[in-house]
């Protein structure tokens, strides 16, 4: 896949279906459009592409009330790549963009410089000024400016739409099966091995302490069964998300892996972790001794639910 960040660098080299959106999380809804778009080029010896703005249009026009993200950009070009996308556009979204108004982005954008064949949005899907454009009225440009407009309606599971800020919820709540439902795939967040208080390490349960980018959503407090990834090996952990209350009364929220069996150094070092279940709430121990033997308990039960990749 290809990726590009101005649009001067686009060559065209066949139709062009183009994907438009966000695609924060690439989730089950975000996977039909994409799929639809990759159809539509190996049909007609075409190229699949997505268009997608960032910074995320919410922390340009609303910074202060902009959602977490799902995922970073890098993760997000590495899924819709394995959609079998072609090309990936990066548009860079700034208050003149905000500006436009949506038959101006279709004239100027998809018509004069990408000379798009067909369209895929999903059916919440909004654009120009003030979100003024709607799925119904990019068909109708579609069809005044010659070329086809597909709306790939909601995905739903148990009754509820599938959506980013459904997704975003779930994990806040601690919930990373109904979040992984949603998504295709168990929830995964990455970052940098960081030094922390070294107290894991000296109570017989080291720790590995993930810095996590703060614009990213994170589970809610908890312990949890995961899978960590460090360099091309996986290990089964054990993960706590919070505050500490056992040693302290006020602590930033914090990400700790306890690493099933690995007793290698990995500071500094890039390390994934991918949820599985949410093992039970956190909560403040009498002593020292109750907790190590709730951890050894944790650990136990996070080693029954995680299975190792083959």
């Amino acid at each position: 896949m290809k990726l590009i960040r101005n649009l001067e660098e686009y060559q065209p080299a066949g139709p062009l279906c183009l994907a438009l959106g966000n695609f924060d999380g690439v989730h089950l809804g975000h996977q039909q459009l994409i799929k639809e778009c990759v159809n539509y080029a190996r049909n007609n010896e075409g190229i699949a592409a997505a268009y997608i703005f960032d910074p995320h249009p919410a922390r340009v026009i609303k910074p202060d009330s902009a959602p977490k993200l799902l995922v970073t950009p890098q993760r997000k070009a590495e899924l819709l790549e394995a959609l079998g996308l072609d090309l990936l556009i990066y548009a860079v979204f700034t208050p003149e963009v905000a500006k436009m108004s949506p038959e101006d982005f279709v004239k100027n954008i998809l018509v004069d410089q990408l000379h798009v064949q067909q369209v895929v949005v999903g059916f919440n899907y909004s654009f120009g000024y003030r979100g003024a454009g709607t799925p119904a009225l990019l068909k109708e440009l579609g069809t005044q400016y010659g070329f086809n407009t597909v709306i790939i309606e909601p995905v739903t599971i148990n009754g509820q739409i599938v959506s980013s800020s459904a997704i975003r919820q779930a994990l806040e709540e601690g919930d990373v099966e109904k979040a992984a439902a949603m998504l295709g795939s168990y929830p995964l967040i990455s970052g940098q091995v960081v030094k922390g208080e070294q107290r894991g390490k000296r109570i017989g349960f080291p720790t590995a302490n993930l810095y996590v980018d703060p614009e990213l959503t994170i589970p809610g407090s908890g312990v949890y069964a995961a899978l960590a990834s460090v360099g091309s090996r996986w290990v089964k952990a054990v993960v706590n998300i919070g505050r500490k209350p056992t040693f302290h009364d006020e602590y930033p929220i914090t990400v700790e892996a306890h690493l099933i069996d690995f007793n290698e150094d990995i500071y500094q070092q890039t390390m994934s972790l991918t949820f599985f279940k949410k093992i039970r709430e956190e909560r403040k121990f009498n002593g020292i001794e109750d907790l190590v033997q709730q951890i050894k308990r944790d650990r136990d039960e996070a080693a029954r639910i995680v299975v190792l990749p083959r």
